[in-house]
């Protein structure tokens, strides 16, 4: 059954790229792993949507049926955490943007000198672990990546560029996988945003999204035809990842979170679709409290910091808001500014997509595919944690870990015995 697999993956992928020279690199390769995020992608994509060349993957290595983000399941915090695994409140990464009340400064994606500034990301990413310890670590696009943590950077690395086309990144990850040994980067990452941003756009039910993951999954056909011609697809570990889902939205089914209280009695406030974080100014945190309660619908769920669920882990750490408004799955949180552009759209009433929500819910699952000599082969598994991923990556690579949230259970259920 594992050659009729093998032999599918073959079939598939020999024909979807040009051809590469063999080199005699496949001989004793050290363990190296190639980390693909596919931004927004639910796991259901891959029956939903035409995706040979992943389902190749699936079928033959090990599937998930979810991969459980970290709440908040939003881009930036995932991302983090499956690279360091760490609760959000334990490395830092709250949000996709924060406030840090001993900086006094605030972080947002398109803050490109704060998101290259270490004091906003905390714990250890896995190509800080492989540098520190003697490996040479390479990313193609991933939040953290632009900044020296702990003072190291990877040995490659680019400036976030969303001009830059998927093939290049593809061809450039061959190239990286060609260099002499001393040279040769042992962990890789690998970032696609197309079906994430369709997904918002459109919705996840959209045919945008289906023309989205049919094109990511012929780069990964194009990657995989690469490695197969270089002789490493079997010797080379793909591990294929998203952040977060995506839930389907009615922007008819808004709330205007800043007629519920009274912004000018925030110090800061962090505002998104899904969740809403605010600061309140000294002596306010009362009175706020108590004009959301009054005015918030039940579709609101308003949470002091002391009360968030346990199984959330977003308690410890300074940037989390003393207060916040998280909407119910299906809703969204809109600012009074935002209303005029979004109702008179001529697409106000066509589907949208939204994440953040609560990362127990179905829609906010992940996606997780793992192919390669290190793991499991033909075995599908129920759940893992974003967290239990960064060990599974250190195992392989021979690393010892820093510290982490994960579950050393999980290692046995995705890894080879042998």
């Amino acid at each position: 059954m594992k050659n009729y697999f093998l032999s599918l993956i073959a079939l598939l992928f020999v024909s979807a790229c040009s051809s590469i020279p063999a080199t005699d690199q496949a001989n004793g390769l050290a363990p190296t792993i190639i980390l693909i995020s596919i931004d927004g992608a639910h796991p259901s994509y891959l029956q939903r949507y035409p995706s040979p060349h992943l389902n190749a993957l699936a079928q033959a290595g090990l599937v998930a049926d979810a991969l459980q983000p970290v709440f908040p399941s939003k881009t930036f915090p995932n991302h983090y955490s499956l690279v360091t695994g760490l609760h959000p409140e334990n490395h830092g990464v709250i949000d996709n943007g924060m406030y840090d009340p001993e900086f006094d400064a605030r972080f947002t994606m398109s803050d490109k000198e704060e998101v290259g500034n270490a004091r906003w990301w905390g714990g250890e990413p896995i190509w800080v672990t492989a540098e520190q310890q003697g490996q040479v670590a390479a990313t193609y696009f991933f939040p953290g990546s632009e900044a020296a943590i702990k003072g190291v950077r990877p040995s490659y690395w680019f400036p976030y560029d969303g001009d830059v086309s998927n093939r290049q990144r593809v061809e450039t990850v061959l190239e990286w996988l060609q260099l002499p040994v001393a040279e040769r980067p042992r962990i890789i990452t690998l970032y696609f945003s197309d079906v994430d941003s369709m997904g918002h756009m459109h919705g996840p039910n959209s045919n945008q999204v289906r023309q989205a993951m049919q094109d990511i999954d012929a780069e990964i056909g194009y990657l995989v035809a690469g490695l197969t011609e270089l002789g490493l697809l079997e010797q080379v570990d793909l591990l294929i990842t998203s952040d977060h889902g995506m839930a389907e939205v009615d922007q008819t089914r808004h709330i205007v979170i800043d007629q519920a209280l009274d912004p000018e009695l925030a110090h800061y406030v962090r505002y998104s679709r899904e969740l809403v974080s605010i600061f309140p100014k000294d002596g306010q945190k009362e009175v706020i409290y108590q004009q959301l309660k009054a005015n918030l619908p039940p579709q609101a769920r308003l949470l002091r910091k002391s009360e968030m669920p346990e199984r959330f882990h977003f308690q410890n750490h300074r940037r989390i808001a003393p207060l916040h408004v998280l909407a119910e799955i299906d809703w969204i949180l809109v600012r009074r500014s935002w209303l005029p552009d979004m109702i008179k759209a001529p697409t106000y009433r066509e589907p949208r997509g939204s994440h953040g929500y609560d990362n127990e819910e179905p829609a906010m699952q992940a996606l997780l595919i793992a192919h390669g000599p290190s793991f499991r082969t033909q075995t599908r598994i129920e759940q893992v944690r974003m967290v239990d991923l960064y060990q599974v990556m250190t195992e392989i690579l021979g690393l010892k870990p820093a510290p982490h949230d994960g579950d050393p259970a999980v290692i046995p259920l995705l890894l080879r015995s042998e």
